[in-house]
């Protein structure tokens, strides 16, 4: 393994966004953790994160020598009003950067951005079943819950979705204050 890095998390900039672009282009190309099979263009992603500011939802880029190497958002699982406590979050990390401890770092810095921002509970949707996101979300506390069976078919293969979850501060041992 790689040896460990110490990257700068900040909060994302619109002028990350084709950085970040690019970091999600090569999952999508190379990877199973994405399903989608064209990656987004830089107005996509500039727009993605104008919605998570415009909401206060968390959006983080991790930086190795002032490149951004990773990126991580969470927002709201689902667009109606009863899941405003509950959030999924994205995380995908630059190919020579992963292994490093970059996801470890951004994905706990994600944890608590999100439980700052209201959220009770995170939701991961792992494509592919990646096993390093697995890995990493168990390393961060996150436990399996269920797990839909060959509902995505790329790279010539079908794929699993895995869901994990986690909760977030108090989670569920108190009444939800948060609302869409």
């Amino acid at each position: 393994m790689p040896d460990a890095l110490t990257p700068v998390i900040r909060s994302v900039e619109p002028s990350d966004a084709a950085a970040v672009a690019a970091v999600y282009a090569h999952h999508v190309a190379y990877g199973t953790a994405s399903f989608d099979t064209v990656a987004r263009s830089v107005a996509d992603t500039l727009a993605k994160i104008i919605e998570c500011a415009d909401h206060r939802w968390p959006f983080l880029v991790a930086e190795v020598d002032r490149a951004v190497v990773g990126y991580a958002y969470a927002t709201q699982f689902r667009d109606r009003p009863a899941y405003a406590s509950t959030c999924e979050n994205s995380i995908y990390i630059g190919p020579d950067y992963v292994g490093r401890g970059v996801g470890t770092k951004l994905l706990a810095t994600l944890i608590d951005a999100a439980e700052m921002s209201g959220f009770r509970q995170m939701i991961a949707v792992i494509g592919g079943a990646e096993p390093a996101s697995v890995a990493l979300h168990a390393k961060a506390g996150f436990v399996e819950t269920g797990r839909m069976r060959s509902v995505g078919w790329k790279l010539n293969k079908w794929l699993d979705s895995l869901y994990m979850q986690r909760s977030l501060g108090v989670g569920d041992q108190e009444a939800a204050e948060r609302q869409a």
